[in-house]
């Protein structure tokens, strides 16, 4: 008998592959999600959302193009900030499917070409950039111009940053001032809280089939004491522990297990 059926479990119960529907959001991650979602609406320049490694930006964006879905919106997502400027704006033409062109100066007109034509069609481009504090200075130093089109009188793109606290700190930098102030919605994401980690397990569990209390009460604050509460930590944690489990046939979760699970991931 596999783990999944010692639990009675429909399906790994913490694996990535979740809707996005299905996703679990705390009150500040739902209050993130309509902040960056109103600056997109008021087709502001652009929005910022900054959080620690695992504590939620990519649910957060995910989030984010689920509420957009029946908007008069085209979201292109940008996952490799680490390029330089050329290939950086190459990407974005990829992915909107335009035929990237050999110099810089082409591959940027293609994208305000693009832009302006969406703008006539009455579709607003969103731009999300994930991991932007890896972004090159080269390119935080041209992003600005994409916001300033008829000489700065209308926005005809939001650019959403997302990155870690770093990202807020490089953009303080007086070189970085014409893009920092044109972005109004700026949000950064707080330390999770215990009860966060408890509703976060009791929701994965139940989209995988168990309604049984698996974990008790002092396994999940130990689970949220080893994983900081962060989302990637506790998936990894309640899996090995649940696996565990099921190996000594064991019907609940209890503290020593979680100690002794938290205990050999850290060696």
């Amino acid at each position: 008998m596999s783990w999944l059926e010692h639990y009675g479990f429909t399906a790994p119960p913490f694996s990535k592959e979740i809707a996005d529907q299905d996703l679990w959001l705390t009150p500040a991650k739902e209050a993130a999600v309509a902040e960056i979602g109103q600056a997109i609406a008021d087709r502001d320049v652009g929005a910022l959302l900054v959080a620690d490694s695992g504590m939620g930006k990519t649910c957060v964006l995910r989030a984010l193009r689920h509420s957009l879905e029946s908007a008069p919106v085209r979201l292109t997502y940008c996952h490799n900030a680490t390029l330089g400027r050329r290939d950086f704006y190459r990407q974005i033409c990829r992915a909107l499917g335009l035929n990237p062109k050999a110099t810089a100066a082409a591959v940027f007109n293609s994208v305000g070409d693009y832009i302006q034509e969406l703008s006539c069609e009455q579709f607003h481009p969103v731009f999300v950039i994930d991991e932007a504090h890896l972004l090159h200075q080269d390119v935080l130093d041209h992003l600005h111009i994409l916001a300033n089109y008829e000489w700065d009188s209308r926005p005809l793109v939001t650019l959403v940053f997302a990155g870690l606290p770093e990202l807020w700190d490089r953009m303080l930098l007086r070189r970085n001032r014409s893009l920092w102030t044109r972005i109004h919605t700026r949000v950064r994401l707080p330390e999770p809280e215990p009860a966060d980690t408890v509703e976060y397990v009791g929701h994965r569990l139940s989209l995988a089939g168990n309604e049984r209390e698996l974990f008790t009460s002092d396994a999940l604050a130990l689970l949220h004491e080893g994983s900081a509460g962060r989302l990637r930590d506790i998936d990894r944690l309640a899996t090995a522990a649940l696996k565990q489990g099921a190996r000594s046939k064991l019907k609940q979760i209890d503290r020593a297990l979680v100690v002794n699970v938290a205990s050999s991931h850290h060696r």
